[in-house]
């Protein structure tokens, strides 16, 4: 582990973004906005979503994570990837393991601006003959 008391990440997803703090402890505890992590995320995959990183490496952190934009599984994923950042950057032997899991790949998908005379991104109004 680094020489820090803690060590600060970010991670993203669509338009959410994450801002992870992760601190070596004796047993992993989770908190998102300043609420508990089932009191946040309320459903049980958005919270595995959040815990994979940990449960992959097997490690014991307390994660604070300050997290805006976007919509609530993004905003897990952006978490998730916070969070693998912070333990790639603690460890860096554990690197190949959260590389091949996926957990470091920034997905840098998200929603098309929508074009001038165009209902949607690309839904054009209906066609009519007359």
């Amino acid at each position: 582990m680094a020489t820090h008391k803690y060590i600060e990440t970010v991670g993203r997803r669509k338009t959410a973004t994450a801002r992870v703090r992760i601190t070596p402890s004796a047993k992993t505890s989770v908190t998102v906005n300043q609420k508990a992590l089932d009191a946040y995320f309320q459903t049980a995959a958005l919270q595995h979503t959040v815990r994979e990183p940990l449960a992959l490496t097997d490690e014991t952190f307390t994660v604070t994570a300050v997290v805006h934009g976007g919509g609530i599984a993004a905003q897990a994923e952006a978490v998730r990837h916070g969070i693998a950042r912070a333990i790639e950057a603690g460890d860096a032997g554990k690197r190949t393991d959260l590389k091949k899991a996926g957990f470091l790949k920034r997905d840098p998908r998200a929603k098309e601006r929508r074009k001038p005379g165009l209902k949607k991104a690309r839904k054009s109004p209906q066609w009519s003959k007359r």
